[in-house]
């Protein structure tokens, strides 16, 4: 069982107020989760994530080193009239005309050469694209004992971040490969969840790739390969920017895929499959299960003008003080408990928030949604996903006899 929780504020928030102070942190979730059997996969200790982005733009140069082939201005060679004269100064030297330490505040470009004026621009494009992606800091140790993790988040301000810990469900040794989040030029993606029976889908994933998707995964989880599905589905996965319905609808062929490569290798047990992806502006998650019947992993949402600490001890809560919503936060497990804080998610749906703050929630319509009109949506079963170790507080007796 993972657990992830994603923070869009208007302004930067200090990441240890999401990550490490909280009484019921993310970190402190990773050990001691409310919303899980502790008997289920009782500890997220394989691994962890953080990704944000940088909250201030790239650093314009306001000066450039003058280009050589431009005449220098003559230098004075005497005192300015008015200038005072202290016993003190020192006598005036001119500098060389062509000392490079001499910088004039003039169009970089003047006086190159066109190669070099090609070199100068794609400088800049890649010093504009280095500042849109993201930033990652994974390790495979267990969250909370990470002392690097917590004078990090001390020092780190964003207005746009991922967190994520893990509970492996697949064999082999923890990796930072394995690590969540996953980042692809200037997009960022999460899972809870897993795939069920991804080795039988693996081959026809790897193959309805794109040779420069199917190179890219450093891991081997069924989380980044569908991060790679989630890729090919847009037009241009290295764009520079995407519109919230690009996301939003890359998302829902994502999920159509998955199953149908699901029912054709005769897949019945269902998987789940809550994502979320950002591009740095907007953000996009699910909470889906690929059922009718069973309910999906845990989900909600919070949002309001501030989050803050209002008791000693790590006891946070959001405030709504207007209709403005300055802050939404997206997480597997609430940070609060306050429970008029969160609302949870309905089963089979998408959210989506929009760069101007906008808290859309889109059914995923598709053979597994069920209507709320449905006396059926009310009915759903939690003991799959209690079971798997993703479940939304304690077991049926049905379930525990199954443990």
């Amino acid at each position: 069982m993972c657990r992830f929780l994603v923070y869009k504020g208007t302004e930067p928030i200090q990441l240890s107020h999401l990550v490490t102070r909280p009484k019921h942190s993310i970190i402190n979730q990773a050990f001691e989760s409310k919303l899980r059997m502790p008997s289920s996969r009782p500890m997220n200790a394989d691994g962890f994530g953080i990704g944000w982005y940088d909250p201030l733009p790239a650093p314009a140069s306001l000066t450039v080193p003058r280009a050589t082939n431009i005449p220098a201005p003559p230098e004075p060679t005497e005192p300015l009239q008015g200038a005072c004269s202290h016993s003190h100064s020192r006598e005036y030297i001119p500098t060389p005309p062509n000392d490079p330490s001499r910088d004039v505040d003039i169009d970089p470009k003047a006086g190159l050469d066109d190669k070099s004026k090609e070199i100068l621009e794609a400088r800049e494009r890649e010093r504009e694209l280095e500042n849109e992606r993201p930033c990652l800091f994974k390790s495979i140790h267990p969250a909370w004992s990470n002392a690097n993790l917590t004078r990090l988040a001390e020092k780190i301000r964003s207005a746009l971040v991922f967190a994520h810990v893990r509970a492996s469900t697949m064999a082999g040794a923890p990796s930072e490969d394995n690590c969540h989040p996953w980042m692809f030029d200037k997009l960022m993606w999460m899972h809870n969840g897993e795939i069920n029976e991804f080795k039988k889908i693996k081959r026809a994933v790897q193959q309805s790739l794109p040779e420069e998707l199917f190179l890219y995964p450093s891991g081997y989880t069924d989380s980044e390969w569908a991060f790679m599905i989630f890729l090919s589905k847009l037009k241009d996965p290295h764009a520079r920017s995407f519109s919230h319905v690009e996301l939003r609808d890359a998302m829902m062929e994502t999920i159509r895929f998955i199953n149908k490569l699901s029912k054709e290798a005769g897949i019945t047990g269902p998987s789940l499959l809550n994502f979320v992806v950002t591009d740095g502006l907007t953000v996009v998650a699910t909470r889906y299960i690929s059922s009718k019947t069973s309910e999906a992993s845990s989900l909600f949402f919070s949002s309001g003008t501030s989050f803050d600490e209002y008791q000693e001890g790590g006891l946070y809560r959001m405030t709504k003080a207007d209709k403005r919503e300055n802050i939404i936060m997206i997480a597997s497990e609430p940070l609060t408990f306050e429970r008029s804080d969160w609302m949870e998610v309905k089963t089979n749906t998408m959210i989506v928030i929009t760069p101007k703050m906008n808290l859309l929630q889109i059914p995923i319509i598709d053979e597994y949604w069920v209507t709320p009109q449905d006396p059926a949506a009310l009915t759903r079963s939690r003991d799959f996903a209690i079971k798997m170790g993703f479940g939304l507080g304690f077991a049926s007796e049905q379930a525990r006899k199954e443990e």
